[in-house]
């Protein structure tokens, strides 16, 4: 049975920071290209980063420089280590996983940065 479950979210202040974690099972995630992306209210889902089965990685333009992924063959888990949140950032984040004929995604965790 796949599972991708997604924790660590939370209510933080701007300018705070949190880590995100994916723990993957059911598939082999060392060969799957890992992703998190995120949902605001009213807007489409978008990509947020990724890192490839070789670590390349890639981060959307508006979160180079704060946002930073990562990831533990040994533990099965992928990371989202966010600083410098915005209010912006405010949405629900989803961890994906992509492979040969699969596609999965977690059931998101809830970031909330306010005052």
């Amino acid at each position: 049975q796949v599972q991708l479950v997604e924790s660590g979210g939370g209510l933080v202040q701007p300018g705070g920071s949190l880590r995100l974690s994916c723990a993957a099972s059911g598939f082999t995630f060392s060969s799957s290209t890992m992703s998190w992306y995120r949902q605001a209210p009213g807007k489409e889902r978008e990509l947020v980063a990724a890192v490839t089965s070789f670590g390349g990685r890639t981060t959307a333009d508006s979160m180079k420089g704060r946002f930073t992924i990562s990831r533990d063959n040994a533990k099965n888990t992928v990371y989202l280590q966010m600083n410098g949140l915005k209010p912006e950032d405010t949405a629900v984040y989803y961890c994906n996983a992509v492979g040969f004929g699969f596609r999965y995604w977690g059931q998101g965790t809830q970031v909330t940065v306010s005052s």
